[in-house]
């Protein structure tokens, strides 16, 4: 009894151990996982179409080109359209300026008739507001570029890892299969079609919830009487996957057509409401429960995962490591000594897979 008692402790402490040392590589190795993961995936998506070329008799370098511009040719269209929106809003940007300055003379005039706040002591209170604003506004700046350059670098890495991938993927896969014994590949190659189609079921979930945000925001949007409620609401959503700036960015076209439109500030503040809303939705509604219904994963862990992704790696975290508890998941059930890990992942733990029948539990809780 003793023994078992000591040999447990040894097998909590290993996995301590284990848990500890495979969070600090992530951490600091997120620098070079984080693009090797979004390949990955997106390797994953595009691998059916590229096979589905070289059957066809394509040369491997061209499948893979044109299974790239699958995902190139929609980026390239939202770009163009965030920049032709951009333009637009440039346009109509001195009119706002004006209408900010008549609101800030506005408030100075009360200040100055109502409060008995003089003009010279009001400029006093701007230049220290500038003063000690500038303390905060450069590292966020900062914070903001090092995150764009860095992302600018991910576009460049991404589809450079997802084209290797996809050329090196019978590679890959032969030393996958290297590291266990030959007995077991069917069930490693079984694992890695289902990690695919586990990836495949992910993005498909990621449509669905960009596709319900944009609905939410189109109906808040053209309630408020918002003009283009569909194109905000579309533009909002995509830009969402941006972290803090996108949907800053989103809302800000909005607030200010709202503003030139009624020329209240009532509008514009309905319009953050409404995306705060569809936000707080998204992420603790939505997101959770498109994702993970796809993919059999309880909602309870499905937000652990959410909330360690974002820890660890920030909001490229919080997008991947859903796809990697379930294919933790996948293993899992494979796995004699993992099925503890397998029933606390799924999403109906009394299901028994081979039989399809409900099992009956061993005591009520």
């Amino acid at each position: 009894m003793e023994e078992h008692r000591i040999n447990s402790s040894r097998d909590i402490i290993r996995i301590l151990t284990a848990i500890v040392l495979i969070t600090v590589i992530l951490y600091y190795g997120r620098t070079l996982l984080v693009p090797l993961s979004f390949a990955m995936l997106i390797s994953f998506v595009l691998y059916p179409f590229c096979n589905w070329l070289e059957k066809k008799g394509f040369n491997i370098y061209i499948a893979i080109g044109l299974s790239l511009l699958v995902v190139f040719i929609p980026l390239s269209l939202v770009v163009s359209l965030l920049v032709y929106q951009a333009l637009l809003f440039s346009q109509d940007w001195p009119l706002i300026k004006d209408k900010l300055y008549e609101v800030i003379e506005v408030f100075r005039i009360y200040l100055e008739n109502d409060w008995k706040v003089s003009r010279l002591v009001q400029d006093n209170w701007i230049s220290t507001w500038m003063e000690n604003s500038y303390t905060y506004v450069f590292p966020f700046l900062r914070q903001v570029l090092s995150g764009s350059a860095v992302s600018m670098v991910l576009l460049v890495l991404i589809p450079f890892y997802v084209a290797m991938v996809l050329y090196y993927r019978k590679l890959i896969v032969k030393a996958i299969f290297a590291l266990f014994p030959q007995a077991k590949q069917s069930e490693i190659l079984l694992v890695l079609k289902e990690s695919i189609s586990a990836y495949y079921g992910f993005i498909k979930g990621m449509a669905i919830v960009y596709l319900l945000v944009a609905i939410l925001n189109s109906i808040g949007l053209a309630l408020l009487g918002i003009p283009h409620p569909v194109l905000f609401g579309i533009i909002a959503s995509l830009l969402t996957f941006i972290p803090y700036v996108g949907i800053t960015i989103g809302a800000i076209l909005p607030m200010s057509i709202a503003w030139i439109t009624y020329d209240s500030w009532t509008y514009p503040m309905g319009v953050i409401i409404v995306f705060t809303i569809v936000q707080y939705l998204e992420a603790n509604l939505i997101f959770p429960l498109a994702v993970s219904s796809r993919m059999n994963i309880n909602t309870l862990f499905m937000i652990i995962a959410i909330i360690a992704g974002g820890v660890i790696w920030g909001a490229a975290g919080m997008i991947l490591f859903v796809p990697f508890v379930a294919i933790l998941k996948l293993i899992s059930e494979r796995v004699e000594s993992l099925q503890s890990l397998a029933i606390l992942l799924s999403d109906d733990p009394m299901l028994d897979k081979k039989s399809n029948k409900i099992k009956e539990p061993p005591m009520q809780i």
